[in-house]
């Protein structure tokens, strides 16, 4: 099928299967924000540092002596990346048990992470001087993954103030990393995104053939947009589309596209809540973007906390029970090395999946996500600090082919009742067993529910999986 830049078409393009089967994928927040390293969110410290009142502005004063005089782009030199290896980056993502991996190829900041001649402001010609992007998609690929791309860079027009004379951002001669002069009224309230300024041609077309350049360089099995997106026309992100889309036979391969809020037509690509999930089963797939730390860092911080592991991993067992997808951030130092808090708990990650990616990987929803008290009463993007911490009462239910699994989010001791497994029929099932324990489990089932005794000695930390094989109730 050749695609055409209308939503009918675009609309009509599937979701590839190897994604609905991946379900965990690891991306990187590296950039020059990573030498200040200072939160919250450390990848907008570009944007407050130039904005008083905030709290970067108040740091970067303390420290550098003020966006007067050391501005964004005189952090480059420290932005060495001498510790960057890709291959052991990869080698990493794929013990973790990702099943795809890639970098933000281009934040708001406006430096590129791959060598573009649209720019001279990118990683292969300053800073780390190398070709990050591609670096990794070769490192990635050789582990087996499939490579992502991650864009912001739709932001970039209006991410700096142009009309602050004082700033090197008014500096036409820094219009490459800043963007182009604009906003000359000096209108300081965010509202006049959206209500006075669009973006300029000029900027749609380079945004357009920076993404062209990309798919053409690297060909990413996925490419993910930040919520700028719902800034560009239709006619460019339709084009985009269209152009990706038709590359996948040429290519030899199936992409995706993930989106934020209602940025694409829905059913254009997967939609992505940031720092979100859903409360119930959904009749679409949709995909989370987090983080390891705590939701405040994103890149590399220096005082950041870290979610546990057993956190994260409740997480994406939580998510693909109800038809969701989990991509987890890590925030390398401006070293290009990788913080051990992050190393370790990828390495926890992928040792339960090692274990237990059965009821993961190519999986697919039941008739019901689950049951017991931990429940998100809130669906969407920035819930999810309001999630409870799970117990042995909640359980999470994937399926695959006639195997069910139920997997509970804590570590039961004692025999343990399922009261959403009432509704099988006890001729259906052949064998109740755990994940990682090579025996039949003693269970019964009644009106109360499916009763399964776990074994005395639990294969793992963090969450344990019952596998529940079924046949037919009468003979077909």
């Amino acid at each position: 099928m050749i695609y055409q830049p209308t939503w009918n078409d675009v609309k009509s393009h599937p979701i590839p299967q190897w994604f609905r089967d991946a379900k965990f994928g690891i991306y990187t927040h590296w950039g020059i924000y990573s030498v200040p390293a200072k939160g919250p969110n450390v990848t907008w410290y570009p944007h407050n540092m130039y904005r008083p009142g905030t709290e970067q502005y108040e740091y970067h004063r303390k420290i550098y002596g003020g966006p007067e005089t050391f501005g964004y782009k005189d952090f480059i030199p420290q932005f060495t990346g001498e510790k960057f290896d890709p291959e052991e980056w990869a080698e990493l993502f794929q013990r973790s048990g990702a099943r795809y991996a890639g970098p933000v190829a281009e934040h708001h900041d406006g430096f590129a992470m791959w060598d573009t001649k649209y720019s001279e402001w990118n990683a292969a010609r300053m800073g780390p001087r190398c070709d990050v992007v591609g670096l990794l998609e070769k490192a990635i690929r050789k582990q087996g993954l499939r490579f992502l791309t991650a864009f912001h860079h739709a932001e970039n027009w209006w991410f700096y103030p142009h009309w602050i004379k004082a700033y090197d951002t008014s500096n036409p001669a820094y219009s490459g990393l800043y963007g182009a002069i604009h906003n000359p009224d000096g209108l300081l309230n965010d509202e006049w995104f959206f209500n006075q300024d669009r973006p300029s041609k000029a900027f749609l077309d380079c945004w357009h053939a920076k993404m062209i350049e990309v798919l053409d360089r690297y060909q990413p099995d996925l490419v993910w947009f930040d919520f700028g997106l719902g800034g560009v026309p239709d006619q460019y992100k339709l084009q985009f589309l269209a152009d990706y889309y038709n590359r996948e036979a040429p290519w030899g391969k199936e992409v995706v596209v993930t989106y934020k809020h209602h940025d694409l037509a829905p059913g254009a690509g997967v939609v992505d809540l940031e720092l979100g999930r859903m409360a119930e089963l959904t009749y679409y797939e949709w995909v989370t973007d987090s983080t390891v730390d705590d939701g405040e860092a994103w890149g590399y911080m220096k005082d950041a906390t870290y979610k546990s592991p057993t956190t994260v991993i409740h997480y994406l067992i939580d998510n693909v029970s109800k038809n969701g997808h989990l991509l987890l951030n890590i925030g390398p130092g401006p070293d290009g090395s990788i913080p051990d808090p992050a190393k370790n708990i990828l390495e926890e990650i992928g040792q339960w999946l090692s274990l237990n990616g059965e009821a993961i990987y190519g999986t697919a929803p039941w008739v019901c996500y689950g049951e017991g008290p931990g429940k998100i009463t809130k669906s969407g993007s920035f819930n999810e600090k309001e999630v409870p911490s799970f117990t042995t009462a909640d359980i999470r239910f994937t399926v695959k082919d006639r195997t069910l699994y139920a997997i509970c989010l804590g570590l039961p001791t004692g025999p343990l009742t399922i009261k959403t497994l009432e509704r099988l029929w006890a001729p259906e099932v052949e064998s109740v067993s755990m994940l990682g324990v090579d025996q039949e489990l003693t269970w019964s089932l009644s009106k109360n529910g499916m009763t399964i005794t776990p074994p005395s000695q639990l294969p793992c930390d963090h969450a344990v999986v019952f596998k529940i094989k079924r046949g037919h109730v009468y003979a077909t």
